[in-house]
């Protein structure tokens, strides 16, 4: 049994990491409603890495460009445009840090009522599917501009707040911005990688500051890192593929489904 929990707490962070749904929000109102116990620092460890062993995995082509053109080195075919965005992702990751550092504690002891959690997962759907409406889908990647990504970077920093999606708020900026589903989806994958590093190793500063590694449950580990790795990995490549010929507005649909349910269920005196 034990087993089968990993693997679905892994299920559940690996595929709602990356859909516009909120993972935060999902492990909320899991654990509220049907007594998910939230993962203990060393299991949130390994989900992490996991994830982002799924991002590093799909996107290895464009991190490694990335990385190399920040240090002044590029492949064949590559240019200064790999070199620009990867300076843009830096700038573009400092607005989420910042909101981290000074309101992670607040969120964490005052954000935790499936009843917020029910208003964010609307208010943030309605603001997608807005983005969807209105949002021209015309420019591409390699139009990204400094302010463009400043904005995205912003709303990234949103995604602290359970329900609003990390991935879910740099998409709608970007249709916002006028970018298309392929180019806005690419550039929210690119952007979490330092956020998903960021968060795991200060998570890891943490284990190791308290009582260390536990010992014994290496399987239940293992488990969970590859069930979150694979889930990952699969709902990445689901996305990008699916946002190539159809609108995200179905996500925005999802969540007003969802929020319906959680008040319904808070209704009846769940």
């Amino acid at each position: 049994m034990e087993i089968l929990y990993a693997i679905f707490l892994g299920f559940l962070q690996g595929a709602t990491e990356f859909l516009p749904v909120s993972s935060s929000g999902h492990l909320l109102l899991a654990g509220y409603f049907f007594g998910v116990e939230e993962a203990s620092l060393t299991f949130d460890v390994v989900l992490h890495l996991a994830t982002l062993t799924a991002l590093l995995a799909y996107f290895r082509r464009d991190i490694a460009a990335l990385l190399l053109a920040f240090f002044g080195s590029y492949g064949p075919g590559r240019g200064p445009q790999e070199r620009r965005v990867a300076i843009y992702i830096c700038y573009a990751t400092i607005p989420a840090v910042v909101a981290g550092l000074f309101l992670e504690g607040y969120v964490e002891n005052a954000l935790r009522s499936p009843l917020l959690v029910a208003f964010t997962l609307s208010a943030a759907g309605l603001v997608l599917w807005w983005a969807e409406k209105i949002g021209r889908r015309q420019r591409s990647f390699s139009s990204l501009t400094f302010r463009d990504v400043i904005l995205i970077g912003c709303a990234q920093a949103l995604a602290l707040i359970p329900g609003v999606s990390r991935s879910g708020a740099t998409i709608t900026a970007g249709l916002f911005l006028g970018l298309n589903r392929v180019a806005a989806a690419r550039f929210s994958f690119l952007l979490s990688a330092p956020i998903i590093f960021g968060a795991g190793s200060y998570k890891v500063m943490k284990l190791f500051a308290g009582p260390g590694l536990e010992g014994g449950q290496y399987l239940f580990y293992g488990a969970g890192f590859l069930s979150s790795a694979i889930t990952g990995y699969v709902f990445i490549a689901l996305l990008m593929r699916f946002v190539q010929t159809h609108s995200l507005a179905v996500f925005a649909y999802y969540r007003f489904f969802l929020t319906a349910l959680v008040l319904s269920a808070l209704a009846l005196g769940y």
